[in-house]
């Protein structure tokens, strides 16, 4: 939000974040925002000063440096893109399914779905109000992104549920009298193994 060369409070990136940012990669506490607006400060990247807020009550205000905006520049420009990690509880869950039920799975991926739905709904609306500021054009077509990235996981969702009583039936087939199936002790090595010769003969 500095990089917008605005001058503002650490309340105001936490809300900024929480508009925007939570969409597609991160929504940091508010002692984050803090802790990192005072080491940028530190190396000298943004100035601070106590201003007049509302009511009268005075309020700490950051403002990107020159030297700020050469390094988010370089940042912007030259740093590497890390790849996404899919960090994603619903599926772990799913992964899991043999210590649960077709039908428990089935109801939290239906939660999962609601709350995506909501999300995608969200984004969409601030999409649509970010087209006020021209200066927010990028923002705005990665909110855009976010919102098609919600209606996919949507879709992702359901195709799971659907999928879940074709597991259960294979993994019911497995039991071979026992509670559950279990795995062969070391099968996995052999798999692991069997998955590396065939990326090495790629």
């Amino acid at each position: 939000m500095l990089a917008y060369e605005e001058e503002v409070s650490g309340y105001d990136i936490k809300k900024w974040a929480d508009w925007s940012l939570r969409h597609y990669y991160w929504s940091p506490s508010f002692s984050q925002v803090y802790s990192e607006l005072k080491r940028i400060e530190n190396h000298g990247y943004a100035a601070s000063r106590m201003a007049g807020g509302d009511g009268g009550r005075n309020r700490r205000v950051y403002k990107i440096t020159d030297a700020g905006r050469r390094a988010v520049r370089i940042w912007a420009l030259d740093a590497p893109v890390d790849p996404p990690m899919l960090k994603h509880g619903a599926l772990m869950r799913t992964a899991f399914g043999h210590l649960s039920t077709p039908d428990t799975l089935k109801a939290m991926l239906r939660e999962h779905v609601d709350r995506v739905e909501a999300l995608q709904h969200r984004i969409a609306v601030d999409a649509v109000a970010a087209e006020a500021e021209p200066a927010w054009a990028y923002a705005r077509i990665a909110m855009r992104w976010a919102e098609r990235y919600y209606a996919s996981e949507r879709e992702l969702a359901l195709e799971l549920i659907a999928e879940i009583d074709a597991a259960d039936e294979v993994f019911n087939a497995g039991k071979r009298g026992e509670s559950f199936p279990r795995p062969r002790p070391g099968h996995w090595r052999e798999i692991e193994e069997q998955v590396k010769a065939t990326e090495d003969d790629d």
